[in-house]
């Protein structure tokens, strides 16, 4: 297999490694039932000392910058993006609305805030942006994370670990809804707080102060209130903004092969998880299904424009009373899995099958879908608009966890003897000419818009976060560095860059953006150019300011002290008065918030690799990992862009240089 496969790299994630630099933390949810009509502890992944939302009520909220200090962050970004000339008159744009609109739109959201304090300022608003917008969600959205294969290569036949993963998902789901899933923690000691002794203390402490006991021993609970849209749900098309329909009695799971759906019960009428020989028999079953595949698969309805695939949606419901319930039927399964029939083995044939693969054999609604290929090669594309990577990642390395130490059946096991065809339900609707046609032109379209999609790869084991952090730089921000650098080289410009950072410390946080082009990497990339004549020691130098630098807006945004998510609101608010202040309508806001560069990392023992699109038609969509002795980037991009081996091979080039670098003055440093 490719080289792809030691990869740890994830696209529009967010990341967790900020939330080192916090002192208060945290986020809140709904409350599970802590009852269950099936108490069988072989249905629990594990049972929690702590109730699973103990910690919710008390998190702290998530903080409105001061609007001074926005103002301040918001030029810091533009001057390392704008002419002298452009920046004064931003400036000056700046500086009025901060003493006119910027103040009555920041009271108004002050005030808005303290009269819901259920929630965050953020968090309403970020729901409408996904939900509103009317592209499609696959590839303008939905990312991936491809799983790590198990070590032993029999347990990753198809029809193993798809029984394996479908079982393990089940117990996430009941573990989660007893209660019984142990709560999102961050330790700083966890030889002190990871312990029985902890938990069993703070269980018994009130929830409305639990989360401050445990900050004040340095655990930092995190945000879960995402978690309950894992599993029944799925984005509704619908004519101008979407809808997210969560149905926890669903006791049926989707699956997808070649282009038909299938479903059958995972979980009995008491609420138990079905035998696993039962789920394999099942699993075989639809994997020795000779039926040709359809010549309108509906998956590619999902690839539409969401009005589109509204409008044919509502076609579909009203041609029979059979599609409503087929429809709804999809709607509230526990989730997608798709069986696919390709194998591969090179990692930009992984990235295209992971990311958006075969159309016919997705449903890209669902809250996630497991993609699981005949070489047993396993990934989890999920639609974004109900939460981050928050949920997803501990979905994910919870069952990597158990189907690679505890799986439920193995290359001996036997399916049950027991027919599947009364068990398993092929589905199908009613299509009209109308449906049909909306089928084939969705079909077309996605061909034509994922085939546009470049992708570059690129692994080096010269070094890692080891050789980084013995050179006292942060490997993140060397890495961030290097795409400001690469991108300086191929065009002599700074560009518009996001870096996800996660707001989860805090009730219903969602993310801040990490503006890591910053006037320290603009002199970085400058010194690193050929002829520039400054010296390996001075190169340092400018290197370890960019890591301060990052350092520093890294934990400026963990602690929601960014500049986009404040003004988002406030350009919101403006809207909604139908107020146009300058600083909304100034070229250079725009031009900022035109990502060109966007990123995201992950690291997990889980992970493989991961992944997502350009978020612009001209932008890159960078994902990228650095483990203890490696580093490699994921770079996606379309046609409008600047070629993306160019970039990619700058970027590496970029790392290369500053590795040189830091190993010529080690002595001396």
């Amino acid at each position: 297999m490719a080289s792809f496969h030691r990869f740890s790299v994830v696209g529009n994630l967010t990341r967790f490694k900020a939330i080192r630099s916090m002192q208060s933390h945290k986020a809140c949810c709904l409350q599970f039932s802590t009852s269950t009509s099936a108490r069988s502890s072989h249905d629990y992944l594990h049972e929690s000392i702590l109730p699973t939302m103990h910690f919710q009520a008390g998190l702290p909220r998530l903080p409105i910058p001061k609007l001074d200090k926005s103002c301040q962050r918001y030029l810091a970004s533009q001057e390392v993006m704008l002419d002298p000339d452009a920046f004064e008159h931003t400036k000056k744009v700046v500086e009025a609305f901060e003493k006119n609109e910027g103040q009555t739109l920041n009271r108004d959201l002050i005030a808005n805030d303290k009269q819901n304090k259920h929630t965050s300022y953020v968090s309403d608003r970020w729901f409408h942006i996904y939900l509103a917008d009317r592209v499609p969600v696959v590839l303008n959205y939905n990312p991936f994370m491809c799983y790590k294969n198990d070590e032993r290569p029999e347990y990753n036949d198809q029809l193993i670990r798809a029984t394996n993963m479908t079982v393990a998902a089940m117990k996430f789901m009941k573990t989660l809804r007893a209660n019984k899933l142990d709560p999102e923690v961050f330790h700083l000691n966890p030889a002190k707080t990871d312990t029985p002794g902890f938990k069993k203390i703070a269980r018994w402490i009130p929830s409305s102060l639990a989360a401050y006991y445990a900050i004040l021993n340095k655990a930092f609970p995190l945000d879960m209130s995402q978690y309950f849209r894992l599993f029944n749900s799925t984005r509704v098309p619908q004519l101008g903004k979407d809808v997210l329909k969560t149905e926890p009695s669903g006791r049926h799971l989707l699956v997808i092969r070649n282009g038909h759906l299938y479903t059958f019960d995972v979980l009995d009428r008491d609420g138990n998880i079905v035998p696993p020989a039962e789920i394999q028999a099942h699993l075989q079953y639809i994997l020795k299904d000779n039926t040709p595949p359809p010549e309108h698969p509906l998956g590619y309805l999902t690839t539409e424009n969401r009005d589109i695939w509204a409008s044919l949606r509502t076609q579909l419901v009203n041609t029979s009373a059979r599609n409503t319930e087929v429809l709804d039927k999809i709607d509230t399964a526990v989730y997608c899995l798709c069986l696919d029939e390709t194998a591969p083995e090179e990692a930009e044939d992984m990235n295209r099958n992971m990311l958006y693969g075969d159309g016919a054999n997705r449903w890209f609604d669902k809250s996630f879908q497991l993609i699981i290929c005949k070489n047993g090669l396993t990934a989890c594309n999920f639609e974004h608009s109900w939460g981050d990577g928050v949920a997803v990642l501990r979905f994910f390395n919870e069952t990597f966890k158990y189907t690679t130490e505890t799986p439920s059946i193995s290359p001996s096991s036997a399916p049950a003897s027991i027919d599947s065809s009364q068990c398993v339900s092929r589905i199908q609707l009613d299509l009209d000419p109308q449906v049909k046609e909306g089928i084939k032109t969705a079909r077309q379209k996605y061909m034509d818009y994922t085939g546009s999609l470049n992708v570059e790869t690129k692994q080096s084991f010269s070094f890692g976060k080891d050789f980084l952090k013995s050179n006292k730089v942060s490997p993140d921000s060397v890495m961030q560095l290097a795409f400001q650098m690469g991108f300086y080289k191929l065009t002599g410009k700074v560009a518009g860059t996001y870096e996800s950072c996660s707001t989860a410390a805090f009730r219903h946080g969602r993310t801040e953006t990490i503006r890591s082009a910053t006037k320290e990497t603009k002199m970085c990339s400058q010194a690193f150019m050929e002829g520039s004549g400054v010296t390996d020691a001075e190169k340092r130098s400018l290197m370890q300011m960019c890591s301060d630098k990052h350092n520093q807006i890294t934990k400026e945004a963990a602690m929601g002290q960014g500049w986009d998510r404040h003004l988002l609101a406030l350009r919101f608010l403006a809207q909604d008065k139908e107020l146009t202040p300058d600083i909304f309508t100034d070229p250079a806001y725009a031009a900022i918030c035109h990502i060109i560069i966007s990123t995201s990392t992950l690291s997990s023992p889980a992970v493989m690799a991961g992944g997502f699109a350009p978020v612009v038609p001209n932008g890159f969509g960078v994902g990228y990992g650095i483990l203890d002795n490696e580093h490699g980037v994921n770079i996606t991009s379309y046609p409008a862009s600047y070629n993306v081996k160019d970039y990619v091979e700058c970027v590496m080039g970029s790392l290369n240089q500053i590795h040189d670098v830091l190993q010529a003055t080690s002595n001396s440093n």
